[in-house]
């Protein structure tokens, strides 16, 4: 069975940093892209970011560019995303999502697998 299980949501000040970690199993880890999703009450999915299979190439949503990164650690199935220069409006639930595609996209019907989500929370 394949899990997503996100961590490290939690309640931040404006300008302050979160990482959220992804730790999958019930799949060989390198042959999916892993990405992020987050929704806000009131609003749709929106794609954050994405790592490739094979971990080669990354892409962000214009709206988190330049404040957020994606990396992966194979040897620990986990795949982290570190959150700086946080604003109020990146509150929202984040989800860890995996798909077996080499061409990974931030269109939520693109992706496959869904974690649980993990409530990020960003205060003035």
């Amino acid at each position: 069975e394949i899990q997503l299980v996100e961590s490290g949501g939690g309640l931040v000040q404006a300008g302050g940093s979160l990482r959220l970690s992804c730790v999958a199993s019930g799949f060989i880890f390198d042959d999916y892209a892993i990405g992020w999703f987050r929704q806000a009450p009131g609003k749709e999915r929106e794609g954050i970011s994405f790592i490739s299979r094979g971990r080669g190439a990354t892409g962000y949503g214009d709206s988190v560019k330049g404040r957020f990164t994606i990396s992966s650690d194979n040897a620990r199935n986990t795949v982290y995303l570190q959150m700086n220069s946080l604003k109020p409006e990146d509150t929202a639930v984040y989800y860890c999502v995996a798909a077996l595609t080499y061409f990974p996209s931030l269109l939520a019907d693109d992706w496959h697998y869904w974690g649980q989500g993990t409530q990020v929370t960003v205060s003035l």
